[in-house]
């Protein structure tokens, strides 16, 4: 992170390493200048770098936590996510098409070395009016890459350049930059007292376990997974709930009338042919002898 003077520092650097890489393709003394298009196009071979939107990162906008407490005391440095839109013109003799040649070397150096090296933000931070910049010490770096345009976005940013001929150029998205705010926040207080207590599961306010029900309430409470007592059930109540219970259609076609079990029924059957039988030696007719009247 660093202070309010790195979009500055960026668009300085980013003109210093164009400056630097245009050899061995260009033989030609090239002014490299960071400002916005000239609206008279110049003869000599010039490039220039314009700096046209400055945005929020869109990855980064939402991260930063609160910076301050209830109380409004300061608890984290603010910092501002920034993603920083540069368009790049070139100018020349078209005759020996001097500014193609020079875009040519601008995409080659930026794809070549795509993160801004650190001894070029620290020469560019040389410069009287970049004095105090921290951009060189930040751990983020700044990371160039191609913005595409089509027609239409092309000749609305060149609509935007009031009476500016339109030049070869090509655009770039420097990210990220990190933009921190100057007050620091308040040293937290040291901790003086620690208190530790260490409480088996079931006694009057530990924690409860995960899935073990409500915590106990007193201390005659029986402790944490102990089985409570279970009330032995009273006599005849097995009877009386079975009495209870609706009995099923099925069993009511199969059960007797009367309530008489099959056993029941079968020795009383048994009972009842023994006795006809008996009447029916006493009572029925003797057979007859034989040479007797």
């Amino acid at each position: 992170m660093s202070n309010a003077l790195a979009v500055a520092t960026v668009t300085q650097a980013l003109s210093l390493l164009i400056a630097d890489n245009l050899a061995p393709e260009m033989d030609l003394a090239v002014n490299v200048e960071t400002r916005k298009p000239p609206n008279e196009p110049p003869t000599d071979p010039t490039i220039t770098v314009f700096l046209y939107q400055v945005a929020p990162n869109p990855a980064m906008r939402h991260v930063d936590l609160p910076t301050r407490g209830p109380d409004g005391t300061l608890r984290k440095r603010p910092a501002a996510a920034l993603d920083l839109h540069y368009l790049i013109s070139a100018y020349g003799e078209e005759a020996t098409l001097v500014g193609q040649r020079l875009i040519g070397c601008v995409i080659r150096t930026l794809h070549e070395i795509p993160v801004l090296p650190k001894d070029v933000i620290e020469l560019a931070a040389q410069a009287p009016y970049l004095a105090g910049s921290d951009l060189a010490e930040s751990t983020q770096k700044v990371r160039f890459t191609p913005t595409v345009m089509d027609i239409d976005e092309t000749s609305k940013l060149w609509g935007m350049l009031h009476q500016t001929p339109y030049a070869l150029s090509v655009a770039y998205q420097a990210s990220l930059v990190l933009i921190e705010g100057r007050e620091r926040p308040v040293p937290a207080k040291p901790v003086t007292e620690r208190t530790v207590r260490v409480l088996p599961f079931g006694a009057p306010g530990a924690p409860v376990p995960p899935g073990s029900g409500t915590p106990s309430e007193g201390a005659g409470d029986a402790p944490e997974g102990t089985a409570e007592p279970v009330e032995a059930p009273r006599a005849g109540a097995g009877e009386e709930a079975a009495a209870e219970r609706p009995v099923p259609a099925r069993a009511r076609r199969e059960q007797p009338a009367g309530g008489r079990t099959p056993a029941k029924q079968a020795v009383k059957r048994a009972a009842a042919s023994g006795r006809s039988r008996k009447a029916g030696g006493a009572d029925g007719p003797r057979p007859q002898q034989d040479g007797k009247s």
